[in-house]
């Protein structure tokens, strides 16, 4: 077990990498029912508990991620109890996103902060892109609370979109799979589309392009 924590201490990105690849396995299973939405918000707690010590893990300054962190856990619990609250709903997927986007903030700080690359910053390379694919995909269920019909799909066309179905959306896009299943048809959806493509090329580009140069240089 100690030797278990020591791990855990010395890589918190491979947890964190590890808790968001498990949720996309589970969250399937868990289903659209009460009990299925507050075993994904009970999952998402702990998901969110991790990417607050990855982040306290880097050189950034931890009091962000906590005054972000503390309304986000009260209002999952709230949106798990009132499932149909809109205004809940609402605000949780956008702080969600903020909180996401400033843990994506805090891992680039991490893996950029030296010349060196880690064995850590490697699985941070992989948590990164799954904590983007999460913050768009928080973003795009705000964007259809508030534009209701900003997506539609090959299934039930006219129906809100489910959560597996909006990260699904995210990774394609942020990707460049191509998968088309799930569209976004009004303008605002669009443009959000459109940035995650952008910050998909914009990562390869930058992110994996820098660690991998740091890797190959050190080699020769």
């Amino acid at each position: 077990m100690s030797g278990w924590l020591r791990n855990a201490k010395q890589h918190p990105s491979a947890l964190l990498l590890a808790a968001q690849l498990i949720g996309v396995l589970v969250y399937p299973f868990m289903g659209e029912s009460p009990t299925g939405r507050a075993a994904v918000s009970l999952f998402g707690l702990i998901v969110l508990a991790l990417a607050v010590w990855t982040v306290r893990a880097s050189p950034v300054l931890t009091w962000i991620s906590i005054v972000i962190g503390v309304p986000v856990v009260g209002l999952t619990i709230l949106e798990a109890l009132q499932p149909d609250n809109h205004a809940v709903a609402l605000w949780s997927s956008v702080l969600h996103a903020a909180f996401y986007f400033y843990t994506t903030y805090a891992l680039i700080r991490y893996m950029f902060s030296d010349q060196r690359v880690s064995r850590d910053e490697l699985f941070a390379t992989g948590a990164t892109f799954t904590v983007v694919a999460w913050a768009f995909a928080y973003l795009y269920l705000a964007c259809q609370i508030v534009w209701p019909g900003s997506f539609i799909a090959a299934v039930d066309s006219e129906s809100p979109r489910t959560w597996v179905e909006m990260l699904f959306l995210s990774f394609t896009t942020l990707t460049s799979t191509g998968l088309g299943d799930v569209i976004p048809v009004q303008p605002q959806a669009r443009a959000v589309v459109m940035t995650e493509m952008l910050a998909g090329v914009m990562y390869l580009a930058l992110v994996v392009a820098r660690l991998v140069g740091l890797i190959m240089a050190r080699r020769s």
